[in-house]
């Protein structure tokens, strides 16, 4: 059985106290609680200070370009769907430059799971604004405050078509752990939005903001119910987060309806390698 060291790469450079380290190491926990090692699963980064991961997680991994790690999720999915697809990516790169795909991946329930560093900027750029910062924010790049509401990914997603949502906070690591295990778990397409403090460039969205303005689902919450989890999603235009599996429902995935998957994956059938009888066509 794999062990946490098994997943670790490279020391991390993240600031201290970014809740990047918590995430990363309840990522690597979650993968080893669910019996899985480097070799049995892809994972696909993003850019930012959470694609940074690439070189923190050892295991077959692809650094995508900005914006566009989902569709390389989706790709690797439908080559071989018994493989387990997990996508890192940070909220402005997954509701911003990849909010397109985003909404897509959601429609058509791909089973991969997304897990977003959602802390309001990026990062990795010094602290402009990013899609989730909320109204009136200030940073470098909107200097008077941002003028836009902010996205809201749970309602998004829910309303897009997504069958497992779910939201978790970086300063509670075993919190974070069991989420991303139910969202790996769940056959469809699952979102974990961890809320995470950004120490060096976001001053609002601290741990203690966090810690007074998040609240958990009850243990008898029926996350089945559409219209409740939209209400629920709906609370953090109020400045409350709610933690918890927020919405789950089930049906088919897009490669149980891709007909040209079939039970087998494309590396287990025969491969064809004979080009030249290909190329007779256009003789």
């Amino acid at each position: 059985m794999a062990t946490i060291q098994d997943f670790s790469g490279y020391n991390p450079t993240w600031c201290p106290g970014c809740g990047d380290w918590g995430i990363g190491i309840s990522i690597k926990s979650a993968l080893v609680q669910l019996g899985l090692d480097p070799s049995s699963l892809m994972v696909v980064f993003g850019i930012g200070c959470s694609g940074n991961m690439n070189d923190f997680l050892n295991a077959y991994a692809i650094h995508s370009l900005h914006g566009r790690a989902l569709p390389n999720a989706i790709g690797a999915k439908i080559s071989n769907h018994k493989m387990p697809v997990v996508a890192i990516v940070g909220d402005g790169d997954c509701y911003g430059e990849g909010g397109n795909h985003f909404i897509h991946a959601c429609r058509g329930n791909h089973d991969i799971t997304v897990i977003v560093h959602d802390n309001g900027v990026y990062g990795l750029t010094t602290g402009q604004v990013a899609p989730t910062a909320q109204k009136g924010f200030k940073s470098k790049s909107t200097p008077s405050g941002i003028i836009e509401v902010p996205v809201n990914p749970l309602t998004l997603a829910i309303s897009q078509g997504a069958t497992f949502v779910a939201q978790t906070f970086a300063g509670n690591a075993n919190h974070v752990i069991e989420m991303i295990k139910e969202g790996i778990n769940h056959k469809g397409f699952s979102l974990v939005n961890v809320l995470q403090p950004c120490v060096t460039f976001n001053k609002i969205n601290t741990y203690q903001y966090y810690m007074q303005h998040t609240y958990k689902l009850p243990a008898d919450y029926q996350k089945d119910n559409l219209d409740e989890a939209m209400k629920q999603g709906l609370e953090m235009s109020k400045e409350k987060f709610p933690l918890g599996i927020v919405y789950q429902s089930h049906r088919p995935t897009f490669t149980d309806q891709l007909n040209q998957v079939g039970e087998s994956t494309l590396l287990e059938r025969p491969r064809f390698t004979q080009i030249e009888t290909l190329l007779k066509e256009f003789e």
